[in-house]
C-alpha cells in the first residue's frame, strides 16, 4: 500500500505501508508531527487506503474537502471521504455541497463568525437559505 502524506509532518511524502495500517502509523513513518499540527482534525485511529493523500493541517487551518471515494491522487482528509466540516470549511468548500451556492456558503461562514461553532446539525437552519429540505440533503455530507 502507498499513502501520500502532506502537511504538518516532519517528512512529508510517499509512505509504503501494509494493508490495515492506521493514520497514526503513517504519521510515525513520516517522522512524526510538527509542533504546529492540529490532531483534533485528524482521526489517528482510521485505517488508511491505498493511493490516498492524507492531509495533516496546521492549527487553525481547515482540512481541504475530500472527494467522494478514494480516487488515487485525490486529496483525502482523515474524516470520512466527502465530509465537509461546517465549523472549519471555507466558503469554497461549502459551495461545493449540493444545493449550497456561493451566497449560502458565505452566510454559513458569516454565521460562524458571529455566533461561533455550530453545535448541532439543526442549528444550520439558523443560516438564511438553509431550510429543512436543504438540511436533509447536506446532513450526510457534513460534519461538525
Amino acid at each position: 500500500m502507498v499513502v501520500h502524506i502532506v502537511g504538518q509532518v516532519k517528512r512529508p511524502g510517499v509512505i509504503r505501508t501494509t494493508s490495515g495500517s492506521r493514520v497514526e502509523e503513517v504519521i510515525a513513518a513520516s517522522g512524526g508531527l510538527t509542533a504546529q499540527a492540529d490532531t483534533r482534525q485528524v482521526n489517528l485511529a482510521r485505517v488508511v487506503t491505498d493511493g490516498e493523500q492524507l492531509v495533516v493541517p496546521a492549527q487553525g487551518e481547515a482540512v481541504p474537502p475530500a472527494p467522494a471515494g478514494n480516487a488515487p491522487g485525490g486529496k483525502l482528509s482523515s474524516q470520512p471521504a466527502g465530509k465537509v466540516n461546517v465549523n472549519s470549511a471555507d466558503a469554497a468548500a461549502l459551495d461545493a455541497l449540493p444545493g449550497v451556492g456561493p451566497v449560502t456558503a458565505r452566510r454559513i461562514v458569516e454565521w460562524r463568525q458571529a455566533h461561533g461553532r455550530f453545535t448541532s446539525m439543526k442549528e444550520l437552519q439558523e443560516v438564511p437559505g438553509i431550510g429543512p429540505k436543504l438540511l436533509d440533503q447536506i446532513t450526510p455530507l457534513v460534519t461538525l
